[in-house]
Protein backbone atom coordinates (compact mmCIF):
# COMPACT_ATOMS: atom_id res chain seq x y z
CA UNK A 1 0.00 0.00 0.00
CA UNK A 2 1.28 3.18 -0.34
CA UNK A 3 -0.10 6.94 -0.17
CA UNK A 4 0.96 10.45 0.42
CA UNK A 5 1.19 12.84 3.22
CA UNK A 6 1.45 16.87 3.65
CA UNK A 7 3.41 17.71 6.07
CA UNK A 8 3.30 21.29 7.80
CA UNK A 9 4.80 22.94 10.69
CA UNK A 10 1.49 24.23 11.63
CA UNK A 11 -1.25 21.99 13.31
CA UNK A 12 -3.67 25.06 12.46
CA UNK A 13 -2.46 25.41 8.54
CA UNK A 14 -2.77 21.05 8.43
CA UNK A 15 -6.57 20.90 9.29
CA UNK A 16 -7.41 24.02 7.16
CA UNK A 17 -5.57 22.17 4.20
CA UNK A 18 -7.63 18.52 5.41
CA UNK A 19 -10.21 20.69 5.32
CA UNK A 20 -9.60 22.09 1.70
CA UNK A 21 -10.31 18.22 0.62
CA UNK A 22 -13.63 17.53 2.55
CA UNK A 23 -14.75 21.02 1.32
CA UNK A 24 -14.82 19.98 -1.96
CA UNK A 25 -16.31 16.24 -1.10
CA UNK A 26 -12.46 14.66 -1.40
CA UNK A 27 -11.69 12.00 1.26
CA UNK A 28 -8.22 13.00 3.26
CA UNK A 29 -7.21 11.64 6.77
CA UNK A 30 -5.53 13.48 9.25
CA UNK A 31 -2.93 11.03 10.74
CA UNK A 32 0.31 11.54 12.60
CA UNK A 33 3.30 12.30 11.23
CA UNK A 34 5.82 9.78 10.66
CA UNK A 35 8.84 10.06 12.86
CA UNK A 36 10.96 9.77 9.77
CA UNK A 37 9.94 12.92 8.54
CA UNK A 38 11.61 14.82 10.85
CA UNK A 39 10.62 18.66 12.34
CA UNK A 40 6.57 18.78 11.85
CA UNK A 41 3.38 19.73 14.02
CA UNK A 42 3.14 16.51 14.70
CA UNK A 43 -0.32 15.85 12.36
CA UNK A 44 -0.18 15.41 8.75
CA UNK A 45 -2.72 15.08 6.27
CA UNK A 46 -2.82 12.03 3.70
CA UNK A 47 -4.49 11.34 1.28
CA UNK A 48 -4.45 8.90 -1.86
CA UNK A 49 -1.37 9.29 -4.74
CA UNK A 50 -4.24 9.75 -7.46
CA UNK A 51 -5.28 13.42 -5.23
CA UNK A 52 -1.82 14.59 -5.94
CA UNK A 53 -2.25 17.13 -8.68
CA UNK A 54 -5.26 18.12 -6.95
CA UNK A 55 -3.08 18.71 -3.24
CA UNK A 56 -0.42 20.83 -5.45
CA UNK A 57 -3.11 23.02 -6.60
CA UNK A 58 -4.73 23.42 -3.64
CA UNK A 59 -1.05 24.79 -2.38
CA UNK A 60 -1.21 27.30 -4.92
CA UNK A 61 -4.56 28.81 -3.82
CA UNK A 62 -3.26 29.84 -0.05
CA UNK A 63 0.31 30.94 0.96
CA UNK A 64 1.00 28.27 3.69
CA UNK A 65 3.72 29.55 5.09
CA UNK A 66 3.95 26.15 7.11
CA UNK A 67 4.35 23.53 4.34
CA UNK A 68 7.27 21.24 4.72
CA UNK A 69 6.60 18.90 2.23
CA UNK A 70 4.81 15.99 0.69
CA UNK A 71 6.15 12.68 1.02
CA UNK A 72 5.33 9.00 -0.23
CA UNK A 73 4.79 6.33 2.22
CA UNK A 74 5.13 2.63 0.95
CA UNK A 75 3.97 0.03 3.78
CA UNK A 76 4.07 -3.85 3.27
CA UNK A 77 3.62 -5.70 6.78
CA UNK A 78 5.81 -4.18 9.15
CA UNK A 79 8.23 -2.46 6.28
CA UNK A 80 7.70 1.24 6.23
CA UNK A 81 9.40 3.44 3.90
CA UNK A 82 8.89 7.30 3.67
CA UNK A 83 10.36 9.30 0.74
CA UNK A 84 10.51 12.92 -0.33
CA UNK A 85 8.89 14.30 -3.48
Amino acid sequence: MQFIIAVFTSRNETLYFANMFKSNGIYAGVINTPKEVGRACGISVRFDERLYPIAQNFLKTKPFRSFYGFYRVYVNGNYRRIEKM
